[in-house]
């Protein structure tokens, strides 16, 4: 059968050729002893927690819709960081709340302004809604200028009119970097754009301080947070968005209806209650990664500074897949980010346990002096 739309035939089976995820994003799936590639905890969520989820989905009446408000989880959220239950958005991972937003507040003539290198799915998911990606660049220490901040936002005006660029990302900790936007960063950018600002803050526990912090005084400031790393939860995919009353509201009109399950409304509500063992395992992995950067720091290796629960690291511009390689050899997997744009050469190397961070540094000297 053959399908013809306005620009002729359509292949049923070929789909829009700009959807296809940059080449090298999707890091292999592979049995390993050591896996480190894709920032996930090291440990299980705490036994209670599991638990106590088995408990109470024993009672969750499987046969009907969730609730489509996520009144409960909503509320949770908000006492846990002292804001409004309307200041909350609940979604599916937060590659869902970023979805949403680009599908309220984006579109063909409503660009998206983002600085890279960065998480690769903020350039993908404003494609896959139809919203042009206008891209500025980090300076040589990843970092983002105001100077090229203003420089960017004008030529989203120039190409798209004076409210451009409708949504600007500011990922902080940055993925894959590991770098955290200060407090007069966040401002400046809030003052050069006239649109949506989206702090995408996956990694925000393991900073030093969060644009949580802004919410209240800057109603165009979106802060994203997920479940999916400190609180041990990637499996169940849950994230979450802290906002304007009015932006939550926008974010809610275009998600689907009962989007958000059961299961993931009662695991998350329930994980609040271990805020205690969450944030002990966060200095912990805090502690971790001092260690490991101070190690990666006495080997033939540059390193930034990462406020998150990885590590970049460049081997030589042309080696980073042949390290990368020597360490899968030797069952050791991490991030091989050597073909993104800026990161020449570079790996990125998740926080595990002590014992699977051993096994990594020693793995890599033997691969760095063969």
């Amino acid at each position: 059968m053959s399908l013809t739309g306005t620009n002729g035939p359509v292949d049923p089976g070929g789909g829009r050729r700009e959807t296809a995820l940059r080449p090298g994003y999707h890091s292999p799936q592979v049995e390993v002893d050591v896996r480190l590639n894709t920032n996930e905890s090291p440990e299980p969520p705490p036994h209670a927690f599991v638990e106590a989820l088995a408990d109470e989905l024993r009672s969750v009446p499987l046969h009907r819709y969730p609730d489509r408000e996520a009144t409960a989880l909503r509320a949770a959220l908000a006492a846990h960081h002292a804001v409004d239950p309307a200041q909350v958005f609940c979604a599916n991972g937060s590659n869902e709340v970023i979805q949403c937003l680009l599908l309220a507040h984006g579109g063909s003539s409503r660009p998206a302004m983002l600085f890279e290198p960065t998480y690769a799915l903020h350039a993908h998911i404003a494609l896959l809604t139809g919203t042009p990606v206008i891209a500025g660049r980090r300076d040589d220490a990843f970092e983002v200028d105001p100077a090229e901040v203003a420089r960017t936002a004008a030529a989203a005006t120039r190409a798209h009119g004076p409210a451009s660029p409708a949504v600007t990302f500011l990922c902080s900790p940055n993925n894959p970097t590991g770098g955290v936007e200060t407090t007069d960063s966040v401002r400046s950018v809030l003052a050069l754009v006239p649109g949506i600002l989206a702090v995408d803050e996956a990694y925000g526990q393991f900073a030093p301080w969060s644009a949580l912090e802004l919410i209240e005084s800057e109603p165009r400031l979106v802060v994203v947070r997920t479940f999916s790393k400190t609180w041990a939860m990637a499996g169940l995919r849950l994230g979450y968005a802290i906002a304007d009353p009015g932006v939550v509201a926008s974010l809610a009109n275009v998600a689907l209806p009962y989007h958000l399950d059961a299961l993931k409304q009662v695991a998350g509500r329930l994980a609040l209650g271990f805020s205690h063992e969450m944030h002990d395992r966060v200095a912990a992995t805090i502690e971790e990664r001092e260690r490991v950067a101070e190690a990666l720091s006495n080997l033939p290796v540059e390193l930034w500074p990462s406020k998150a629960n990885f590590i970049l690291f460049r081997v030589s511009p042309r080696s980073g897949s042949k390290v990368w390689k020597g360490l899968l050899d030797h069952s050791v997997l991490i991030r091989d980010v050597s073909d993104w744009p800026g990161l020449e050469g570079c790996l990125r190397v998740t926080i595990g346990t002590r014992s699977e961070n051993d096994r990594f540094l020693s793995a890599l000297g033997e691969v760095l002096s063969a």
